[in-house]
């Protein structure tokens, strides 16, 4: 059995890979990360950071035979086209099948930084020796063994997981959520986050009882230490565990003010990975522009032959000074209006779906 984690070069895969090693030691994590060449600098130096607090190497894992740049060599493959929302070649090529070569046929956990505060699932790799545990959240457990352990069928299986149990103090709320089955009216995120809400560890127990029974890696393990784990982390702890450990937040999250007419705001880049990354917003734009001019205008060479990395507006556009104004004021509008709703939506709004193009491809 193989413990994997991967680096992104994100705030959330390195406070991972920090709070791995320090709540559980003894488990023997492999940590990799794939370098597209597109990485700015800040994200080296994090991967670097990260190798000397941990005392252990992150494998870079090979890409390509090419001697070019990873993305540059599959960017000519594709004839010149550029990565999109509906055409992510960068991150099948760039990060799920290097990984999955990496893995080969092994029996893998991989670890995956999503927050407690995130509404998303990630990336779940449809190979079956590759199971997902997400140690921030408080289900640690992916989609697909969830589906399973709480589908009907195995209701009555759980529920003599659970009368059988070790488990001292037995709570009959559990059991008679246990016994209620799905319907239209009892949804299965409804059963899961009321089962949660009850009680983590017994939550868990059961589950991993039931791994033990199904075709999924952890199968074969007697033990697993997360099934205890009861800790949900957000935004403001991931920046916590990396600047108390020293490693540092990369310097693109620190927040930077500007002022438009009068107004003042702030501007950061929200995600890891490719400077150029199409899943930016615009004032994310507006931040490369100003922050790194050259990583900016080398990001507009690859907008040729009709492609550009937002469909409704080219770069060498964006930057007119009329423009960037306009985008500065619309971004201070927006994440005004929101404020006040609550404190993590800024955030939101700026990490839209973090890592939905490369984060979430360490999976």
């Amino acid at each position: 059995m193989r413990h994997l984690l991967g680096i992104s070069g994100g705030k959330d895969s390195a406070a991972l890979a920090i709070y791995m090693k320090e709540k559980y030691p003894t488990l023997e994590v492999e940590y990799y990360t794939t370098d597209t060449g597109k990485e700015l600098d800040e994200t080296y130096l994090l991967i670097q950071n990260l190798e000397n607090f941990l005392g252990k190497r992150v494998n870079s894992l090979k890409v390509t035979d090419s001697h070019e740049k990873a993305f540059d060599y599959f960017w000519k493959l594709n004839g010149s086209y550029l990565p999109s929302a509906t055409a992510r070649w960068c991150t099948k090529k760039l990060k799920l099948e290097p990984f999955e070569r990496f893995v080969g046929s092994d029996k893998v956990v991989s670890y995956v930084g999503i927050r407690g505060d995130e509404d998303r699932e990630g990336y779940i790799s449809t190979k079956t020796n590759i199971q997902a545990i997400f140690p921030f959240r408080k289900n640690i457990w992916s989609e697909d063994v969830i589906n399973k352990a709480l589908a009907n069928s195995n209701t009555e299986r759980l529920l003599d997981f659970y009368l059988s149990s070790l488990t001292a103090d037995k709570s009959q709320r559990f059991e008679d959520l246990l016994k209620q089955p799905l319907s239209l009216a009892f949804k299965q995120s409804q059963k899961l986050n009321l089962l949660l809400d009850t009680n983590v560890r017994d939550f868990n127990r059961i589950v991993f009882e039931f791994i033990k029974t199904a075709n999924f890696p952890l199968s074969q393990e007697a033990i697993f230490p997360l099934i205890d784990n009861e800790d949900v982390l957000i935004r403001d702890d991931i920046f916590r565990i990396l600047r108390e450990s020293g490693v540092g937040v990369p310097a693109y999250y620190e927040k930077k003010s500007f002022e438009i007419n009068g107004q003042k705001g702030e501007y950061a880049r929200s995600r890891s990975g490719c400077f150029f990354c199409f899943y930016q917003q615009k004032i994310e734009w507006v931040w490369l522009y100003e922050n790194n001019t050259a990583k900016f205008f080398e990001a507009m060479e690859y907008e040729k032959d009709g492609y550009s990395w937002q469909q409704d507006e080219r770069l060498e556009d964006l930057i007119n000074p009329v423009r960037i104004k306009q985008i500065k004021e619309e971004y201070i509008k927006k994440t005004s209006n929101r404020k006040t709703k609550s404190p993590y939506l800024i955030d939101n709004i700026e990490e839209e779906e973090e890592g939905v193009g490369c984060a979430a491809c360490f999976v």
